[in-house]
């Protein structure tokens, strides 16, 4: 691939719901433009950007994917990105690395939750956007009814500069609004129309769309607006120009017809790539970080070098490949570079610009462009690769938290000793993974964004390193307090032949406030407890505690005070302090009202608003209290306190409520004591679990 100058670089996001058909465009695109040989097809897993053996087995992107193409002496970056809740924080990282967005709606079901979302993280972005009606061929589809979901979503400002020709089936072209022409299709064919003139049937259609684009464009500047005053119109250069300009004043969102599957539209899509969409050149300048200070630089190759890392890849054979939008200055081959706040010097040898799984070699990369380059040692996403001269430092995006956690076992040996360090290559790559240990239950965990995320973690494990491991709910990290007071006594004593065990002590147990952990007094007077004796006091009431008294859970929220006791001056000892706060404990527990407490998240659900009556009394059969509730468009958004003992097939329910077009994420808000009835099956549960292990330990 040729070197391309900053002025005739497009870096493009393609983003939307998931199966709007998004990986489709992008092989209508690459295939028109003459990148590939062939039209591929996600049914037929041979797509440039699902490569992935797990993409091609569910047919859906799991991670952004790039291809880079040449139309009109411009080379254009396109960046596939997954399109469901699960996988948002990938898409997300991917348009920091974008210019621009083209928003693809599913002509049969709309504008979609995701789409929703995405469209507010480009706006976040300030990215100008075009709007693509997608699988207009599909049994049901329809460009009116898509337009009242877009218009409903997006505003006024969302204008078609298309109508389709055809419907379903027949969809074989489209109208141009600016020039009015039409252009005509070949089915599979190479995605170049053929011009021909507007069929009768959609001349009246096509004259009342041309005037209400005109009319948008004349809104969004003074002196076209006092043109349309006087003529009625617009000339045709002066549409052009308008839609141009104000689509990168982020004042119109032009929409366009197509069908990825049977390449129908796609050389209008680039033209307007060409066009309209703005080269890293015509962005606002960067905000970078230098010596602790905020400064702007504009993509430039007269600058310093700089390069953002927006997404790593772990191969188990080619190691680590890493992707970079550069920021400034002109990357070569061969260059050092600094990885900024750690200090490590980067060889940056055979860099190239990716295609798929493939990277094509080339040269030098000018300012905005994107690359990839294998085998950096220190460099990982989110990391800023400078010169060291001009250690600048790009501020990674803030990514959401995993909301759903499992439990992982390996299934032999073998796998264990592999697990940790597969693990986390994985995390390498994925951002919205996390690997750790519960320190209560001594389970190791494997947090993510949804349970299907999580699944294609332990795939992945089992397919890249051999490592195979086993899934399964986590255990509930109970905790346990009281609600009651206690004034009790703990005495230990022992004779043995020479020295014997003494230890007295009174203590009283009161409850402490939510979040208020363990507090320890000492209010013994007259050295009744020598002070060197009362430390073994507090040890022996902390380690206790730890093994609960109700069902093993660590207790929390309470307050020991140690008033009085007594002792001997040659059998006590700190042994014997230790035994007898440890029999005080337990003699406490038996009138505090020990209970149980679990853990309540903070759940917040995004769905269409006809699936919120369904999901709300579902919160409430989950033992959960409606917080607040707020709608955003069709998007109907529910906030609540859950147990997260009700949250465990949530993700699971949730889709199966929703037919996959809802999402949630959690997290822990704080503790509230579990209702009786539950508290009983789990302390049942607990005993017959330690009768079990006594069995097993006899045998």
């Amino acid at each position: 691939m040729k070197t391309y100058e900053t002025k005739d670089i497009r870096n493009v996001g393609i983003v939307g719901h998931g199966h709007c058909g998004k990986t489709s465009v992008v092989a209508g695109l690459l295939y028109a433009a003459g990148a590939t040989a062939r039209l591929t097809r996600v049914d037929e897993g041979n797509t440039v950007t699902d490569f992935d053996e797990e993409e091609i087995n569910r047919k859906l992107t799991i991670s952004t994917a790039i291809a880079a193409t040449e139309w009109r002496k411009t080379k254009i970056n396109l960046l596939d990105t997954p399109g469901f809740n699960m996988f948002i924080n990938d898409a997300r990282s991917a348009l920091i690395a974008a210019d621009a967005a083209i928003v693809v709606v599913d002509a049969v079901a709309g504008v979609e939750a995701q789409t929703e979302k995405m469209w507010k993280t480009a706006e976040e972005f300030g990215l100008p956007r075009a709007i693509v009606i997608n699988k207009l061929d599909r049994d049901r589809a329809s460009f009116e009814r898509t337009m009242e979901s877009i218009h409903e979503r997006f505003g006024r400002s969302a204008v078609p500069i298309q109508l389709p020709l055809g419907s379903d089936k027949d969809f074989r072209g489209v109208i141009d609004l600016i020039r009015m022409k039409a252009y005509v299709y070949t089915v599979d064919g190479d995605g170049k129309g053929q011009e021909t003139a507007i069929p009768a049937e959609y001349a009246e259609a096509a004259q009342k769309a041309h005037a209400e684009l005109i009319e948008v464009v004349a809104e969004g500047k003074d002196e076209l607006m006092e043109e349309f005053f006087e003529m009625g119109t617009l000339p045709e250069e002066h549409v052009i120009s308008g839609v141009d300009e104000e689509m990168r004043e982020l004042r119109i969102f032009p929409v366009l017809c197509m069908s990825g599957l049977h390449d129908i539209g796609s050389d209008w899509l680039l033209n307007l790539i060409v066009e309209a969409f703005p080269s890293p050149a015509d962005r606002p300048p960067a905000k970078l970080s230098l010596n602790g200070k905020e400064i702007e630089r504009k993509a430039e190759d007269s600058q310093p070098a700089a390069a953002f890392v927006f997404k790593t890849t772990a191969d188990p054979f080619a190691g680590r490949l890493t992707f970079f939008r550069v920021l400034s200055g002109c990357i070569k081959n061969d260059a050092h570079l600094i990885v900024a706040g750690k200090g490590t010097e980067e060889r940056l040898a055979h860099i190239g610009a990716p295609q798929g799984k493939n990277v094509v070699p080339v040269n030098e990369l000018h300012a905005g462009d994107i690359g990839a380059v294998a085998k950096l040692k220190d460099t990982l996403t989110g990391d800023t690769l400078t010169e060291k001269s001009s250690q600048v430092q790009f501020a990674p995006i803030k990514l959401a938290e995993p909301s759903i956690a499992f439990a992982v076992e390996a299934k032999s040996r073998g796998d264990e000793d592999r697990m940790g360090n597969a693990l986390h290559k994985l995390l390498e790559e994925d951002l919205s993974l996390r690997f750790y240990r519960d320190p209560q239950t001594k389970e190791f965990l494997v947090a993510g964004t949804g349970q299907q995320h999580v699944e294609i973690a332990v795939s992945r494990l089992k397919k890249r390193y051999g490592v195979d491991v086993t899934l399964k709910a986590p255990k509930i990290p109970y905790r346990e307090t009281i609600r009651g007071t206690a004034d009790v006594q703990g005495r230990h004593k022992k004779q043995t032949g020479g020295h014997g065990q003494f230890g007295d002590c009174w203590i009283r147990m009161e409850p402490l406030p939510r979040g208020g952990k363990f507090e320890f007094a000492n209010a013994v007077f007259g050295g009744s407890i020598p002070k060197n004796y009362i430390p073994a006091v507090e040890k022996g009431i902390i380690e206790t505690a730890e093994r609960g008294f109700l069902a093993g859970f660590p207790m929390v929220d309470f307050k020991v005070t140690v008033y009085d006791g007594s002792y001997h001056d040659v059998d006590s000892s700190e042994l014997a302090f230790k035994l007898a706060a440890r029999k005080a404990f337990r003699a406490a527990m038996q009138t505090a009202k020990p209970t149980l407490l679990e853990p309540v998240m903070n759940v917040e659900v995004q769905a269409p608003v006809e699936f919120a009556g369904d999901l709300m009394g579902d919160i409430n059969g989950r033992r959960g209290r409606i917080a607040g509730m707020e709608t955003q468009g069709g998007t109907q958004i529910i906030r609540a306190s859950v147990p997260m003992a009700e949250m465990l097939s949530y993700q699971s329910d949730l889709t199966s409520m929703t037919q996959g077009r809802a999402s949630f994420s959690m997290e822990f808000d704080h503790y509230d004591y579990v209702p009786q009835l539950q508290a009983d099956k789990i302390v049942a549960a607990a005993k017959a679990a330690r009768a079990g292990e006594e069995e097993a330990d006899e045998e």
